[in-house]
């Protein structure tokens, strides 16, 4: 395969990934929905070769389940697959948090900060899908800052797999701008040295992410943060 062709075909690839999660998010296809690939090749007018790629990507993400012989259908996530992730979720990343919080340095914190002021600019254009991302390598910074390699091959499995009610969550309307908030506050107790504070609050945050997708989105005001 050429480059100009290698190119071409990750190109439409990534296009294919992002309609379907798009379409998934924003709820026009529903769980259990069947994702046809003969229809998407139709469609694009190209081979399977990268709709199959597309659908292993978004299978390993929690969008799709891929059935042999049947095709693919949208994930569904129950309750308990809700409440079960964010839990597990909540105490790594709070773990990572307080071995994180006597390795950062100076200029680590300040690196935190700079992310959460280009967070709280994306909030304020409601860019989720920037948001999303630039949201990750906050949390990466911090988890690498734990030097504990196991720990962090562990959080990224687990929310690699559940990229999708991640997403969702931050996509509740507000809940991007609460989270700059609940950075700015992580990011005060990393300065402070304050480890037992700085594991809490992560924690909160990790499982005020659940709340919000378990409440159905309602009201994030009047939802409490125990800060």
């Amino acid at each position: 395969m050429t480059k100009k062709a290698k190119e071409k075909h990750l190109t439409l690839r990534e296009k294919i990934l992002e309609n379907i999660r798009d379409a998934i998010i924003s709820g026009s296809m529903a769980a259990g929905s069947r994702v046809s690939e003969p229809e998407l090749a139709e469609r694009h007018g190209i081979s399977r070769t990268p709709i199959r790629e597309a659908f292993r990507q978004l299978e390993s993400e929690g969008y799709l389940t891929v059935i042999p012989r049947k095709g693919a259908v949208v994930s569904a996530f129950s309750q308990q697959d809700i409440e079960e992730f964010y839990a597990i979720k909540s105490i790594l990343e709070g773990y990572a948090a307080r071995r994180a919080c006597k390795n950062l340095t100076d200029r680590e914190i300040d690196r935190l900060e700079a992310i959460n002021e280009r967070l709280r600019t994306m909030a304020d254009q409601e860019d989720v899908k920037q948001f999303f991302k630039v949201h990750n390598d906050f949390h990466d910074l911090f988890i690498k800052a734990s030097d504990n390699g196991k720990l962090r091959v562990m959080i990224k499995n687990l929310v690699n797999h559940f990229q999708r009610l991640r997403l969702m969550s931050l996509s509740v309307p507000g809940r991007m701008i609460i989270s700059v908030q609940e950075h700015a506050k992580i990011i005060e107790a990393f300065r402070k040295r304050d480890c037992e504070t700085a594991e809490a609050l992560v924690r909160t945050n990790a499982e005020y992410g659940g709340k919000v997708l378990m409440n159905g989105g309602g009201n994030l005001a009047a939802m409490p943060l125990d800060l």
